[in-house]
């Protein structure tokens, strides 16, 4: 079964907002935005798997990833396109701003 992932246009800003105000949460957009699709067992920023898959759920839920099955993997990616089109320079500008811990 694929998780749900919504249409960007229907999740209010302020949900794709809240998404990204966690450090853990913009440090996979950040790998995302440049490494492209990831396994998502690859983000290892010390936090429990448990942790780690809540994290890529709100992700996902909020419209900024995809999650797709390949094999017994899940691979994560961006949904950078569509995130650019409705919201030109968000991602830019949140990421120019964040500083890994």
């Amino acid at each position: 079964m694929e998780p749900h992932e919504p249409d960007l246009t229907a999740v209010p800003v302020t949900s794709v907002l809240a998404a990204l105000a966690d450090d853990v949460r913009l440090q996979i957009v950040r790998a995302l935005s440049e490494g492209g699709e990831s396994p998502c067992g690859s983000f290892d920023f010390g936090v429990s798997k448990a942790t780690r898959s809540h994290h890529l759920k709100v992700l996902r839920e909020a419209g900024l990833t995809r999650t797709r099955a390949a094999g017994t993997s899940r691979l994560v990616r961006l949904r950078r396109d569509e995130l650019d089109k409705l919201y030109p320079g968000l991602l830019d500008a949140v990421l120019a701003h964040h500083r890994p811990a």
